[in-house]
């Protein structure tokens, strides 16, 4: 089946011969009336509302799991009302925020000076981003992998949205300002994630073929990286398995669920990398038909991040069908909260709707394009791939170490407890001066993996007998953050390490407490 939206015909392909008749290839112009682009933006957004609300009681609750369908949420339009305290929006537009208040020209510091001085929770790369960023990382750093244990994470590609629904047939201008605010939390995989969304939602406003809108994704990304890779597995078992999703789903499990490098996530069913959950959202544009519910249906039942991949499929389907096109069935609550702020934002529905648009017409103007009645003409651009920047040659975790292990030596004043943070594991925890904790393991890195906390204070670090760096556990947040980074290295000598931390008894500014709170060595090889 091929979906097209009535209201696409005579807006998509109409091309405009301007310029010489010298040798170089006539640009390509394509025409969007006024009410449409506005109604395709209404559309994304509200897809996303639909999409996160529809997933949010699965998430993560299926790992490595296919949900069975009578598993599935049963939709009430009322439930839409849960996506005004979804990060996956509020995080979305508060960058939106940076550009309204900064311009198009926005900088990768301005959108980081927002970003470590937000007060919502967050969790994964936009922590660990925020945490370097108050302690004075610059804002082009904060998301590589030095600073930041969660560098391929879902983290950016569930907040670039806002960045596709402003480019509308600018795949090249979408890129560039991906690689400007993505970098801040991501970096590498993480990065081209959001390169992928936004490079759909930008080809949605001129195409509906649900294939042809992956490829557009695909081709923004560089053809080396691991997530390019991933998508192209995809798109071919699609290709030979037609009629089975299930099948390519376990192609994907079997090919590439197993290097995933965050803290909580290494060795362990937890999934939140950017690549594998990009990989749902294309299960479910692949095989979704362009249909709305049978599309956010497969990018759920997917699991893993099971509500921001339905949220990142159905809002870029919401462009192609517009508001007006959605089924009433899943958007029908909308109206009801259209005026309530998103939280933490200054935008409610109506509002970022008015914000995006006017964006998005002064993008494309930007790029060539000009407004001519009731029409936007866009000077389309090919998509070019990103420039290859990875870190993938770091090595698969193969073995988590938990603080119980015999390897594990201890000195000082330690206790333990059950943390019930996900899977049931002991945590020891010490803030007395001097306490120390040593691991000797074979490998390539490592992540010391342990809880943030309200109480949390300093250690110094010392790898193979000397010091490597003092870290602190504070998270920033009055609450505390389990399976988190201590300290981690991707890029060790191949060969034996030993670890050891040393408590120094000290309250890091803001905190009620000097502890330090272990959990389990992460080892990769």
């Amino acid at each position: 089946m091929k979906l097209m939206h009535p209201s696409l015909t005579g807006t998509l392909a109409l091309t405009v011969a301007l310029g010489s008749c010298g040798t170089a290839p006539e640009p390509e112009y394509r025409r969007i009336s006024l009410p449409d682009l506005r109604d395709k933006i209404a559309g994304g957004w509200a897809g996303q509302m639909i999409g996160v609300s529809y997933g949010a009681p699965t998430e993560f609750r299926h790992r490595e799991t296919i949900i069975p369908e009578d598993k599935l949420p049963e939709w009430n339009p009322d439930r839409v009302a849960n996506s005004i305290r979804q990060d996956d929006l509020y995080v979305d537009m508060t960058f939106a925020q940076v550009l309204d208040d900064k311009g198009l020209d926005a900088t990768t510091e301005d959108f980081g000076a927002m970003f470590r001085d937000a007060e919502y929770h967050l969790w994964h790369a936009n922590l660990a981003a925020r945490r370097a960023l108050k302690r004075g990382v610059p804002a082009t750093l904060s998301g590589t992998p030095e600073y930041n244990a969660h560098a391929n994470d879902i983290d950016f590609q569930i907040e670039a949205d806002f960045v596709g629904l402003m480019t509308p047939g600018l795949p090249q201008a979408s890129n560039d300002l991906c690689f400007r605010a993505g970098r801040v939390m991501n970096h590498g995989d993480g990065i081209y994630g959001g390169m992928f969304v936004s490079c759909m939602y930008a080809a949605a406003f001129f195409e509906s073929d649900p294939r042809k809108l992956v490829e557009a994704g695909l081709a923004c990304l560089p053809p080396q990286s691991p997530y390019a890779m991933l998508i192209s597995d995809v798109i071919e078992w699609s290709d030979q398995h037609p009629e089975d999703w299930i099948t390519a789903w376990n192609l994907v499990e079997e090919k590439w669920n197993k290097r995933e490098p965050c803290p909580e996530g290494a060795a362990n069913p937890f999934n939140i990398d950017a690549k594998l959950n990009g990989a749902y959202i294309a299960l479910g544009m692949l095989y979704g038909e362009g249909d709305f519910g049978k599309t956010m249906r497969i990018s759920t039942r997917c699991g893993q991040d099971s509500d921001c991949n339905p949220a990142s499929a159905v809002g870029i389907l919401g462009v192609v069908l517009g508001l007006e096109g959605i089924p009433d069935e899943y958007k029908s609550g909308i109206e009801e909260i259209a005026d309530e702020k998103f939280s933490y934002t200054n935008y409610s529905f109506r509002t970022i709707v008015d914000s995006t648009e006017k964006r998005a017409i002064a993008m494309a103007e930007r790029h060539g394009g000009r407004v001519e009645a009731d029409q936007l003409i866009v000077k389309a651009q090919e998509a070019v791939p990103a420039k290859l920047e990875v870190w993938d040659d770091y090595g698969s975790p193969v073995e988590r170490v938990p603080v119980t292990d015999e390897r594990w030596a201890w000195k000082g004043d330690w206790t333990e407890r059950i943390s019930k943070w996900g899977p049931q594991h002991t945590v020891k925890t010490s803030g007395t001066k001097g306490s120390e904790a040593t691991i000797a393991f074979e490998g390539t890195g490592a992540i010391i993996s342990g809880f943030y906390l309200p109480t949390g204070g300093t250690a110094d670090i010392y790898l193979d007998g000397e010091l490597d760096r003092t870290v602190d556990v504070y998270p920033d947040e009055n609450r505390p953050k389990g399976w988190e980074s201590v300290w981690h290295d991707y890029r060790l000598d191949d060969g034996q390490h030993t670890l050891r931390v040393v408590v120094r008894g000290e309250t890091y500014p803001g905190s009620a407490g000097s502890d330090i709170a272990l959990s389990h060595l992460v080892v990769f090889r």
